[in-house]
């Protein structure tokens, strides 16, 4: 399970000495939001009409749970001040902004944390730089960019790299820093509406000339032209699926749920799952998949295959119960998403090597995955290089194209043995150290 980081504790700061109608308390407060957990010191209200000049607690408000969803485009809509001992307070809250319309947060609440660190002797402007952080899902270099204003000002990122996003304020170059660098200076990178309209502009640009180029040979082949067509026309939709930066936020370290083993067919994943499964069958087991056809002599139901009938096996996937699906020599055959919440319920890690297009429903809180791409082997030189090893490394490249903002872990697959020990010292490192995660995995 994700780690519990909606959490309250209540902490009281009385002085005994301060006259009774000038009394109060402060209560301690984690809240989450703003793509981690803030800490929040509220000021209550002491009565001095209690007898015996106790506190009465029935009287005083209790602590309570505050949690907001910070969407990435939608302001907070409150403002921030010092007050004059060098506290952060609420200052203002925006009539019909997102905190007013929750009732989260109220004027004069005061901020201790943000994302684990001390807002104290920070200015309202730093604790600004705190608030939200990225994963990046595409790969930049400012010096190959000529949209940009300053090359020399650009930040230089791969996918996977986590940045800080310290402004928002240019509708096309935001400010931001890279997480855990030496050089922690802040700099310019392209805002998702920028990168979203250049990759548009550049796929469409691309099909235009393929059409062009093609008008040679349309009278002739007309049909097969069309086909063509539209196969590029429908590509280039594909393609306007972008994908830019994720909203992330760091977790204290807890167990994935479920290895996902992404890879080009015939890398070796199945090897690699069973190796795994074997080597330690207390910690990992694969979901047993449902199947239409009939059970063979000596088949026991369960065992290696759930048998079902045909029309069950329909009605559960219309009910959206299963994973992934397919058909083979007139049998269905499946991975049914119950199967791998059974293996979760006994606390182990269940392995799945499936198809790219299975993580939109696996990456995800209840699942917790921890992906990992198998690329093909390596080619060096004076290698016999045969048909079937060039299409492994042409669709090994085309999946780590497509797919690698969604890799945790890429492991090249040279030799079985060195794959395995790799798997297992990630699998351990990841379930033992902090994490970064999809902020919706967690608010």
């Amino acid at each position: 399970m994700l780690p519990a980081v909606k959490f309250c504790v209540c902490i009281f700061y009385f002085s005994f000495f301060t006259p009774a109608s000038n009394r109060h308390f402060w209560c301690k407060l984690y809240f989450s939001g703003l793509g981690g957990t803030m800490i929040l010191y509220t000021k209550l209200s002491y009565s001095p009409e209690s007898t015996n000049g106790d506190m009465d607690l029935e009287n005083v408000t209790r602590v309570r749970l505050v949690q907001f969803q910070k969407n990435t485009d939608e302001p907070m809509g409150i403002t921030l001040k010092m007050n004059d001992l060098n506290h952060c307070i609420v200052a203002r809250i925006m009539h019909g902004g997102m905190i007013h319309r929750q009732g989260t947060l109220h004027v004069g609440d005061e901020i201790r944390e943000i994302n684990g660190i001390s807002v104290a002797n920070q200015t309202v402007e730093q604790l600004q730089k705190m608030l939200i952080y990225v994963r990046a899902q595409f790969e930049y270099d400012p010096a190959k960019d000529d949209l940009i204003p300053c090359k020399e000002a650009g930040i230089r990122f791969r996918v996977g790299d986590i940045i800080q996003i310290i402004s928002k304020d240019d509708h096309n170059w935001w400010q931001g820093k890279l997480e855990n660098t030496k050089n922690g200076t802040a700099g310019l990178i392209p805002s998702p509406e920028l990168q979203e309209w250049r990759v548009a502009c550049i796929a469409m640009e691309k099909t235009k000339q393929e059409q062009q180029a093609s008008c040679t040979w349309f009278g002739k082949k007309k049909k097969q032209y069309k086909d063509k067509y539209l196969a590029k026309h429908n590509a280039v939709f594909d393609q306007l699926d972008l994908v830019t930066y994720e909203e992330v936020v760091k977790l204290p370290a807890f167990k994935r749920k479920t290895l996902v083993l992404l890879g080009a067919h015939g890398v070796g994943r199945r090897h690699i799952k069973n190796t795994l499964i074997t080597k330690h069958p207390d910690r990992f087991a694969y979901p047993i998949p449902h199947t239409t056809r009939p059970p063979k002599k000596d088949e026991e139901n369960g065992k290696n295959y759930y048998f079902v009938t045909h029309d069950q096996m329909m009605q559960d996937i219309s009910n959206n119960d299963y994973l992934e699906y397919g058909s083979h020599e007139d049998a269905m055959y499946g991975t049914r998403l119950e199967t791998i919440r059974q293996i979760h319920q006994q606390g182990m890690i269940s392995i799945l090597d499936v198809e790219p297009q299975a993580l939109k429903v696996l990456r995800t809180a209840e699942f917790a995955p921890y992906v990992v791409f198998i690329a093909a082997p390596t080619i060096t030189p004076g290698m016999n290089e045969d048909d079937s090893l060039q299409r492994l490394q042409k669709e090994s490249e085309g999946l780590q194209k497509t797919y690698a903002h969604y890799f945790d872990q890429t492991v090249i697959n040279n030799e079985i043995d060195d794959t395995i020990r790799l798997l297992e010292e990630a699998v351990n490192l990841v379930c033992t150290t902090a994490q970064w995660v999809p902020v919706s995995w967690v608010y």
